[in-house]
């Protein structure tokens, strides 16, 4: 029965859904069991429903507030306020829309970039997101802020949409924010590749139109803190090699400091529409001060050939993406001038950065 409900929407399902209709705990807890990609746009609308049936019913919301959140990142209610991101988005936006054209923009979310379009002229958006209960909800925001005339939500990944059937005819620009703090994460290359080849007119603008992977030389005050060593009397430093290789620090904090000069160590010109295959790559920072602990890795985005937005780390600034520090095994004694090799190599949908000999 369960491997049934979590592959395909058979007679069996029907039957099941038919019989749940208006009773709104056996919706939600038969929406738990469709959590597979292919039925949860059935799950979400269970939820939708049963909530509307039954309002006043806590347990009912706190089970469909489960499955309705499942598919969101923790960290997308902080990067839709991100005011800094917001306006370099909003400033390229300005400077592409034009009366009448057509925006596709990638990745939805809250809708907020769609109906910025729609604000500076748009005629049409066209926005995809994959997750179903997150278009739910933006094609409610959208409508609720007036846009739904202008505005189209598609329930389905980038790389699905028909150039005819969805969009009716390529988009005059494109629009994306599914960018991780290492670019990549997001499945950023395949979904920008697939839109320049089949889904745009010949020389769109590309908000961002660049992507850079940039790093430095670091030094993070609670290092020792990050790690395992005296516990009550024991050794657990061998702990230490099962620990992950690199860990997330805000952007603004004052325990992150730069040691050396930032260099790019990867530049993604996503106007050329790829293709941007695995590649390696090697940078050597000139240390600045007599003791580092790592490297910490940011991304910058050039918007356009104006506008560029940056997370680059320094105490007091802030942003919703935070840099990414890959703490060395030891402390390195340097002299000012002494210099590191820094590499990377990044895949389809990942970046790995190390330096040799500092474990």
């Amino acid at each position: 029965m369960l491997s049934t409900l979590n592959h395909n929407r058979t007679g069996e399902l029907d039957a099941l859904l038919i019989q749940v209709d208006g009773n709104a705990t056996a919706m939600v807890t038969l929406a738990r069991l469709l959590q597979a990609p292919d039925v949860r746009e059935i799950a979400v609308d269970l939820c939708t429903r049963a909530v509307a049936l039954a309002p006043a019913d806590g347990e009912v919301r706190t089970i469909a507030g489960e499955i309705l959140s499942a598919g969101l990142p923790k960290w997308h209610v902080e990067i839709v306020r991100d005011s800094s991101r917001n306006n370099a988005y909003e400033a390229a936006l300005r400077r592409a829309v034009f009366p009448g054209c057509k925006v596709l923009e990638i990745g939805t979310g809250t809708g907020l970039l769609s109906m910025m379009a729609v604000r500076l002229g748009a005629r049409e958006v066209i926005t995809c997101e994959f997750e179903p209960a997150v278009a739910m909800a933006a094609r409610q925001i959208i409508a609720s802020n007036g846009f739904g005339d202008h505005i189209k939500v598609l329930s389905k990944h980038s790389t699905a949409l028909d150039v005819t059937r969805d969009l009716n005819g390529p988009a005059d620009i494109l629009v994306s924010e599914i960018l991780a703090n290492d670019l990549l994460g997001e499945g950023t290359l395949p979904a920008l590749e697939h839109a320049y080849r089949h889904l745009l007119k010949p020389g769109a603008p590309i908000i961002p139109a660049r992507g850079r992977v940039r790093v430095a030389l670091a030094s993070d005050d609670d290092w020792e803190q990050m790690r395992m060593n005296k516990v009550s009397g024991f050794d657990l430093s061998l702990f230490n090699q099962v620990l992950p290789p690199s860990r997330e620090i805000y952007v603004g904090a004052s325990r992150l400091n730069l040691r050396s000069a930032a260099a790019d160590l990867f530049t993604f010109d996503f106007t050329t529409g790829g293709p941007f295959p695995e590649t390696k790559s090697s940078v050597t920072l000139t240390a600045q001060t007599r003791q580092i602990n790592g490297i910490v890795q940011w991304i910058a985005l050039d918007m356009d050939d104006k506008g560029i937005y940056e997370n680059q780390p320094e105490p007091g600034t802030d942003s919703s993406w935070w840099p990414v520090f890959h703490p060395f095994g030891r402390v390195v004694a340097t002299a000012p001038g002494d210099q590191v090799v820094v590499h990377a190599r990044h895949d389809r949908g990942a970046l790995r950065v190390w330096a040799d000999g500092m474990s």
